[in-house]
C-alpha cells in the first residue's frame, strides 16, 4: 500500500511539472538599471497576477544591448534613456517603443547633504569627490557629460571625478557606500534609498535635456506576446503606480516642470576625451 502511494505521488509530480512549464513561458528582459527598483517590483507583481515569470537582466544600457546582439536572446529591451533605444532600432532589433517613465538629472548626495552642496558649480569645489557613470555605456553618464559641457564645467569638475562605473545601480550605490561625496545622476536615485540619499535639484537652465525610459519587444523574440503583455502592465495604472512609488515621473508635463526649456530625449554625441 505504501509503495503504491509513493508511485502515485511520483506519477502526479511527473505529469504536473511539464504541464506548468509549457503554459508559463518566461519573458526575458534586458534592461538598463536606471529603472531597477520599480522593474523588480513590477516583475513580481506581474508574475503574481498572470503566473508568467519575468527574468530580468540588469546593467548598463549599452552592456545590455551588447548582450542582446551577441546572444540573439531576449524578448524585451528597456533602456535607461532613448539614446540606446535608438541604437537598438539602428541594429534592427526593435521597431516602436513605449514610454514607461521620465527621468530628471540632479545631484545626489548623502542624507542631510553634509557637504552643503547647493548646485552644479559646487561639483568643482577642490577636494570634493564626484561620482559618475561611464558615458560610453551608461545613459546617465551621457547626460552628465552633456550637462557639464553645456555649463562650461568640464575642465573644472573632471579632476574631481573619482570613478566612472558601468551601471546606474553602481553609481547610485556610491553614495551609501561613502565612495564619493556627490553623484551627477538621476533625481530618482534619491528615492531608491530615502534613508541614505537626498537629491539637489539643478537650475532649470542648467538642464539641456530630459530623459525617458523606453521599452520595446525584440523583433526576434520567442515570446513577443508575453513581452507586449508586460509592457501593457507597466503602462497600466498598477504599473505606473509602482514607478510613482519609487519617485519616478510618469507624464511629460511633470518632467518639464523641472526644466521647461529642456528637450525631451534626442541624441547627444560625446565629445572627444570622454
Amino acid at each position: 500500500m505504501l509503495m503504491r502511494s509513493i508511485i502515485c505521488l511520483i506519477t502526479l509530480l511527473l505529469f504536473a511539472v511539464p504541464s506548468f512549464s509549457t503554459t508559463t513561458k518566461p519573458i526575458v528582459v534586458f534592461a538598463g538599471s536606471a529603472s531597477q527598483p520599480p522593474l523588480e517590483e513590477a516583475a513580481k507583481a506581474f508574475e503574481e497576477k498572470t503566473g508568467t515569470p519575468v527574468i530580468l537582466h540588469l546593467g548598463g544600457s549599452g552592456s545590455m544591448l551588447s548582450q542582446i546582439v551577441l546572444t540573439g536572446q531576449g524578448d524585451l529591451y528597456i533602456s535607461g534613456s532613448p539614446d540606446y533605444m535608438d541604437k537598438a532600432r539602428e541594429f534592427g532589433l526593435v521597431a516602436d517603443a513605449s514610454i514607461l517613465a521620465y527621468l530628471v538629472p540632479a545631484i545626489v548626495v548623502a542624507k542631510g547633504n553634509p557637504h552643503k552642496i547647493t548646485g552644479l558649480q559646487d561639483l568643482a569645489r577642490p577636494g570634493l569627490r564626484v561620482g559618475m557613470a561611464a558615458p560610453d555605456g551608461v545613459c546617465v553618464g551621457i547626460y552628465a557629460v552633456e550637462i557639464l559641457e553645456a555649463n562650461g564645467l568640464t575642465e573644472k569638475v573632471k579632476p574631481n571625478v573619482k570613478g566612472s562605473v558601468e551601471s546606474c545601480a553602481k553609481v547610485a550605490a556610491m553614495i551609501p557606500l561613502n565612495l564619493v561625496d556627490a553623484v551627477l545622476g538621476w533625481r530618482e536615485f534619491a528615492f531608491w534609498n530615502r534613508e541614505t540619499m537626498d537629491a539637489v535639484l539643478l537650475k532649470d537652465r542648467e538642464i539641456p535635456r530630459l530623459a525617458y525610459i523606453p521599452a520595446a519587444s525584440l523583433l526576434k523574440s520567442k515570446n513577443r506576446a508575453g513581452a507586449k503583455k508586460f509592457i501593457t502592465f507597466l503602462q497600466s495604472d498598477a504599473g505606473q503606480g509602482i514607478f510613482q512609488k519609487w519617485g519616478y515621473l510618469t507624464t511629460e508635463n511633470e518632467a518639464l516642470e523641472f526644466a521647461p526649456s529642456a528637450r525631451i530625449g534626442g541624441l547627444y554625441q560625446l565629445p572627444v576625451g570622454w
